[in-house]
């Protein structure tokens, strides 16, 4: 009798697409949303000259002692409320859902948000509610707060800003869903160096709250590394779910050192708000392009009916990668995604988007 994946693997996996990375190859890479500025040389040397002292053979600190004061003060975590690391926010959102998923247990998004919520609810066998997000993007609480008396959801996600949208939900609408929610709302402030606004000062002030936070935008995303902070008690117990050595020792190491460089990244993510500026002003000034205001470090645009595949092609092929919604219809429809670049590389994007729609 053939053996089979299909007899064990679990039919919610194989339900489910893998989620794709393009490879890049030599393109403008404008696609996921990273700080496209490396470090000065300087700062780089001193940087691996410290890496010398990473004891390579030892397991890494599972509570990363050296490290969490400091992120603590760069993300301004208040004293009182805890905080549990994890690879990258993804980590953090499996841990989420083995902590409080179970039979019957659900997961709750607005719609369009960020693909890993309903992934990782799939595949850990909870129900996954999205909710649709009204024409223009914004939050719509009613729907939230109806969708919410009848799923009764154990985790509801707020992006802010959110992904792939952009735009900062209404803070009063949130507040209104937090404190209906009998399970728990973690508001994921992935992009909140490009933001201005946090819920982080208001951890405490609601007992089912929860703000999760990336260093990746900021310009490590290849440390994967995020955080989740909040009180105790539910902090406490979603540790027993985390792996003992998920933050390795280049990664500790890394980051704190790069955390005692704030000034730089505060630096780039300045220049990257002015950039942002000013390609949304670029791209509503040419004909056919719809850009969605940005709180974000990206931006997403609708071309004209039916051109979104053609569009991407054409950029692509002229040395650009962006992202390609790949929508036909629904809220996303012909919409593309772009990461906002260097002005070098946003004025590559500008030129590829002009001679695509030509």
């Amino acid at each position: 009798m053939t053996k089979s994946p299909q007899q064990w693997i679990r039919p919610e996996v194989q339900a489910i697409q893998a989620y794709h990375v393009p490879d890049p190859g030599n393109l403008i890479k404008l696609d996921a949303m990273e700080n496209p500025y490396g470090w000065p040389a300087e700062m780089q040397d001193v940087w691996l000259e410290s890496l010398r002292q990473v004891p390579l053979n030892r397991y890494p600190d599972p509570a990363a002692r050296a490290l969490q004061p400091l992120l603590r003060a760069a993300m301004d975590v208040p004293e009182e409320m805890g905080m549990l690391l994890g690879n990258g926010s993804d980590e953090i959102i499996q841990m989420l859902a083995l902590a409080l998923g179970g039979e019957g247990r659900s997961v709750m998004a607005a719609e369009p948000g960020f693909v890993m919520y309903r992934m990782i609810a799939q595949f850990s066998g909870m129900h996954y509610c999205g909710v649709p997000l009204a024409e223009d993007f914004s939050l719509d609480t009613e729907a939230m707060l109806a969708a919410i008396a009848e799923h009764d959801p154990a985790i509801i996600y707020l992006a802010y800003p959110n992904n792939p949208t952009g735009n900062l939900f209404d803070e009063a609408g949130m507040e209104a869903i937090i404190r209906t929610a009998n399970g728990l709302v973690v508001v994921d402030e992935a992009y909140h160096a490009f933001a201005g606004k946090s819920f982080m000062p208001r951890l405490g002030e609601f007992d089912n709250l929860l703000v999760m936070r990336t260093v990746s935008k900021l310009g490590l995303a290849g440390l994967r590394l995020g955080l989740l902070a909040g009180p105790m008690a539910w902090l406490e117990q979603i540790d027993k779910v985390r792996l003992p050595y998920n933050i390795n020792v280049l990664t500790q190491a890394s980051a704190a050192f790069a955390l005692q460089h704030m000034d730089v990244f505060e630096q780039q993510t300045r220049s990257l708000r002015e950039e942002r500026g000013q390609l949304l002003q670029d791209l509503a000034a040419m004909e056919g392009v719809s850009p969605y205001p940005s709180a974000a470090n990206f931006i997403l645009f609708r071309v004209a009916p039916g051109r979104a595949n053609a569009v991407f092609e054409s950029i692509r092929a002229q040395g650009v990668l962006i992202k390609n919604m790949k929508a036909s219809e629904g809220p996303l429809a012909d919409c593309l995604r772009v990461t906002v670049g260097t002005p070098e590389q946003n004025e590559a994007f500008l030129s590829a988007l002009a001679q695509a729609l030509a």
